[in-house]
C-alpha cells in the first residue's frame, strides 16, 4: 500500500562520519517548470509500534545524544543504524513529503505519503561541497547526479532568499568542533565549517517541516 519511489533517483547527504542516514531527498523538473521537491524521512513507526518496550524507552531518552567522539542513540543502534537507515542500494521504508515549487519559491502544491525508496547514493558534505565548487573528480565520481546536485543548490537558495523576504531570522552562527587525539582527548578547537551542501539540506528540512506544518 505504499507509493513506490524506488524507480526515482533519491539520495542522502551527510556528515562523513554519519552512521543513522535517517532523511533522503529527490529533485525532478517538471513539464511546467517547477521543481517537484521530495524529502524522504525514515519510518521508524512502521518499527517501533507505539506503546512498545522500545517506544517507551525512546519517550523516557528524549533524543538521541551527540557527544564529541560518539551518539548514544535514542533507538538501539540495529535499528538507528541499520534496519531503519537509509543505505544505499537498499530498499527502505520512509514518510515522504512532495512538494511541488515554482521559480520563485512558492509551494504550488503538496502531499505527503508513506513511501518505499531506494536510495542511489550515500553522499557526504564534503564531496558535495566540492562538486558545486567544481570539482572535476567529484562530478566524474557522480555523473549521474551532478546536475541534480547543482539545480538543488540553485533551488535552496531560491528558498533561503524566499524565507529571509518573509521575515525568517538567520540564526547560523559559528559552531565549534573539537579535534581529539588517538586516546580521545581534546587537542583542539576550529570552527566548523558550512557549505552550500550544509545550506541545502537545511533549507529542505525547513520547507518540508513548514509544508507539513501548514496542512
Amino acid at each position: 500500500g505504499r507509493l513506490d519511489l524506488r524507480g526515482q533517483t533519491v539520495f542522502t547527504i551527510d556528515g562523513a562520519d554519519a552512521k543513522d542516514l535517517d532523511d533522503a531527498v529527490s529533485l525532478r523538473m517538471l513539464e511546467n517548470g517547477n521543481y517537484e521537491l521530495g524529502v524522504h524521512i525514515a519510518d521508524v513507526s512502521y518499527y517501533v509500534r507505539e506503546g512498545s518496550p522500545l517506544d517507551k524507552e525512546a519517550l523516557h531518552r528524549g533524543t538521541s545524544a551527540y557527544m564529541v567522539d560518539r551518539v548514544v542513540p535514542m533507538l538501539p543502534q540495529e535499528l538507528s543504524n541499520g534496519l531503519c537507515s537509509l543505505n544505499a542500494g537498499e530498499d527502505k521504508l520512509t514518510l515522504s513529503c512532495i512538494m511541488e515549487i515554482d521559480a520563485q519559491g512558492n509551494v504550488t502544491a503538496q502531499k505527503m505519503e508513506n513511501t518505499v525508496i531506494r536510495s542511489a547514493h550515500r553522499l557526504t558534505y564534503g564531496g558535495v561541497n566540492r562538486l558545486l565548487e567544481g570539482d572535476a573528480e567529484e562530478r566524474e565520481k557522480y555523473t549521474d547526479i551532478a546536475d541534480t546536485l547543482m539545480e538543488m543548490n540553485r533551488l535552496a537558495k531560491i528558498l533561503r532568499a524566499r524565507r529571509f523576504e518573509k521575515g525568517s531570522i538567520d540564526f547560523n552562527i559559528d559552531e565549534p568542533e573539537i579535534i581529539l587525539d588517538r586516546k580521545g582527548v581534546p587537542v583542539d578547537v576550529t570552527v566548523r565549517k558550512r557549505g552550500d551542501a550544509e545550506k541545502l539540506i537545511e533549507e529542505f528540512m525547513l520547507r518540508a517541516n513548514i509544508t507539513v506544518a501548514e496542512q
